[in-house]
């Protein structure tokens, strides 16, 4: 609970101060096992410094609001809302000198540095996972792991950023940890720095973690999505799912199948892939994470301006056995959740090359389709038959929660217009800023 969330809104509604801190001491003490003077104390503390903050205005108070909700578009659930957000978080960013930067929606960014370059990236931990710190900090590492190789580069070290609600047990930093070194130990990548925190301090109470896990590395030959050509081919391995089938498992009654989720074998075969001589045939990579299949091929498809089609009866043997049948009884669509699986897109003529490294270690790996010249777009082939293959809205509903939360609707196209709103005024505060800075800078 956001404890100046709750008195923000009853002081808009014009309620009594005196009321709201009642209200407030009762809903502390359903959390907090506090003394009622304390807890007294501490609500009138919450309502003066909340009181002290309205009414602040100009560029470092206040922003333009989208009025979309966060959840109301999608952002964070891997379908057409996120990309939309992300599209408008990078034209915020805009244009610099990386080599691979955050508008071309690799998971990944590169610096050129010499001969090789940096890369760097950094994932969240799944917010439904909090109550497995363990699991959390190992499905986290594996992923931002995920996201160095396959841009081509040899993760050199990891940094972590571990928050912790005000009442959670201490333990969970430790039980985190352990998580992210066991990935980090056995790929032999040192976790070299990190910060730990409260989620808001004082004001949130319950016992939510969240965080996050970043890695650095070196590549000599990048595979960033936009080298995808016209004439490649489309390779997959097969995948058993990360954090999202973890906690479609734990949340939907089938807790067995977090077995099968924990294994390196998406990062042992790049491992071995950067090793061989074939890698440097390779054009480009991706996890299979973001809404799936469906999000990864319309991604790679609009960033590399090519029309990228999938065949359905070679994909499905790639889904991990015991996942499938749990997708199955539960009517997930596998193309549309994480699945884990490295997805490559090389020349022909290098395709049983790559997928005999890959089975040499021990992974299932089939060609699953080609790429095309022509408009940018994902095409699914199923009986024969052409079907457009387009992101959803939200990546497929995998929790009993989520089947309700997909239920609601809104006027997509309408939101759009607040969020592209937000986005321009953000853009526009910042040139403001900046120019503030550099007439600074020539007066100092």
């Amino acid at each position: 609970m956001d404890v100046e969330e709750y008195v923000r809104h009853h002081l808009a509604a014009g309620e009594e101060e005196d009321t709201i801190i009642h209200n407030l001491v009762g809903r502390i003490l359903e959390i907090k096992h506090s003394k009622p003077a304390y807890t007294n104390a501490f609500a009138r503390a919450v309502v003066e410094e909340v009181k002290n903050t309205q009414g602040l205005s100009g560029d470092f108070f206040v922003f333009e609001p989208a009025q979309v909700r966060m959840g109301e578009f999608g952002v964070g659930s891997r379908g057409k809302g996120d990309f939309f957000a992300h599209r408008e978080i990078a034209r915020i960013i805009g244009k610099t000198r990386a080599s691979v930067g955050v508008d071309e929606m690799d998971d990944a960014g590169a610096i050129k540095a010499g001969s090789e370059y940096i890369v760097c990236t950094v994932d969240g931990m799944h917010s439904r996972l909090s109550d497995y710190p363990y699991l959390a900090g190992f499905h986290v590492t594996r992923a931002t792991l995920r996201d160095l190789y396959v841009m081509g580069a040899a993760p050199v070290m990891l940094f972590s950023d571990i928050h912790v609600a005000d009442d959670g047990d201490v333990a969970k930093i430790f039980d985190y940890t352990a998580g992210i070194t066991t990935v980090g130990e056995m790929m032999d990548v040192p976790l070299v720095t990190g910060s730990t925190l409260r989620i808001g301090g004082d004001m949130v109470l319950g016992n939510r973690l969240t965080g996050c896990v970043g890695a650095v590395g070196v590549a000599r030959h990048l595979t960033a999505r936009k080298s995808t050509q016209p004439g490649d081919v489309l390779l997959m391995t097969e995948g058993a799912g990360g954090g999202t089938i973890a906690t479609a498992a734990i949340y939907s009654g089938f807790p067995d199948v977090v077995e099968e989720t924990i294994n390196l074998n998406f990062l042992v075969t790049c491992e071995a892939l950067i090793k061989n001589p074939v890698f440097d045939q390779i054009h480009a990579m991706t996890d299979v994470t973001n809404g799936g299949l469906r999000g990864d091929i319309f991604e790679m498809a609009e960033t590399a301006r090519c029309r990228m089609v999938v065949r359905e009866e070679d994909t499905l043997p790639l889904v991990n056995p015991r996942v499938r049948k749990m997708l199955e009884a539960l009517e997930i669509d596998y193309l549309g959740v994480s699945l884990d699986a490295l997805l490559i897109v090389a020349p022909e003529s290098s395709a049983d090359e790559i997928a005999r490294v890959i089975r040499s270690i021990g992974v299932n790996c089939r060609e699953i389709g080609n790429v095309e010249k022509g408009e940018p777009a994902s095409v699914l082939v199923t009986d024969g038959k052409e079907h457009d293959f387009q992101p959803r809205f939200r990546e497929s509903a995998y929790t009993p929660v989520k089947k309700v939360v997909d239920t609601e609707a809104a006027d997509f196209e309408e939101m759009k217009k607040g969020v592209l709103r937000a986005s321009q005024a953000a853009i526009a505060k910042k040139e403001r800023v900046l120019a503030r800075l550099r007439e600074k800078g020539r007066s100092a």
